[in-house]
């Protein structure tokens, strides 16, 4: 993939997206949002990507936005192409686990960025703030719908309406991040659990428990109990459920064959 703001690599099933302007502390730019979205959709789409770990290159994992552009820079946009959700898809939309490796700072879009993730390893010293309301704007890509979810809505409106910063320890504290690690040891942590994923889970199984997961907030337990049980059905019909039970007995490494661009389910309503 050619890009310039970020960088892209597969290996053994796991993809890593690394955020590419350390010289600015990954500060995000459009065409960072623009290769950020194409790689997402990339590894959507691709069999050979089972698990996507988000990082930044360098010190930092993004310092927000770029204000380079001084008092320009939050100016009015077009309406019919401006849209404050960053990414497109976002994180959560994706069928396939997304793994935030937050090795450094994380300040305003680039703290959103990451509650999009279905996990978070952060790094202990370094600041995490969604700050756009000390910047005379506001909170962005999701993060009035992702933050609730993760911390509760008193939590959510600690750090949403007041832009206050937190660090890694308090960052476990809250329940935004499972870990909180010296920052060298953030990545490798984090790939360890992409690793894990990509060789021990099904990817269809887990693809599907990812979306019941983000969507059953709307959801009543009777809706929940009627779409696993229409999923189930799904999964049952292919191979992977015999290969999940067989390898186990066997005590080997599963080799699943189910295709995530080609067997995904029509989503129950």
């Amino acid at each position: 993939m050619d890009t310039r703001d970020i960088r892209f690599e597969i290996h053994d099933g796991v993809a890593v997206i690394s955020l590419n302007r350390p010289e600015k502390r990954n500060a995000f730019t459009g065409l960072m949002g623009r290769e950020l979205s194409q790689a997402y959709r990339h590894c959507d789409a691709d069999d050979a990507v089972r698990v996507v770990v988000l990082t930044g290159a360098g010190s930092a994992f993004c310092a927000g936005a770029d204000l380079g552009g001084g008092a320009a820079t939050f100016e009015a946009q077009d309406p019919a192409s401006f849209s404050a959700a960053a990414v497109d898809p976002p994180a959560f939309a994706l069928r396939k686990p997304v793994l935030a490796a937050v090795n450094g700072h994380a300040i305003g879009l680039g703290f959103t960025l990451a509650l999009q993730c279905d996990l978070r390893i952060v790094a202990r010293d370094a600041r995490y703030a969604v700050v756009q309301v000390r910047r005379g704007v506001m909170p962005d890509a999701y993060a009035h719908w992702t933050l609730p979810r993760i911390v509760g809505v008193a939590r959510a409106a600690e750090l949403l309406i007041t832009g206050r910063e937190i660090d890694g320890a308090a960052a476990v504290a809250m329940g935004i991040a499972s870990r909180a690690l010296p920052s060298d040891q953030v990545l490798p942590a984090t790939l360890e659990i992409a690793r894990e994923i990509a060789t021990t889970t099904a990817p269809l199984s887990a693809g599907i428990a990812k979306k019941l997961l983000w969507e059953s907030f709307e959801l009543t337990a009777v809706d929940v109990e009627r779409k696993e049980t229409a999923l189930h059905h799904h999964l049952m019909r292919h191979p992977d459920e015999i290969e999940g039970v067989v390898s186990y007995l066997e005590k080997r490494r599963p080799r699943w064959t189910a295709s995530v661009a080609s067997d995904w389910p029509e989503w129950p309503q």
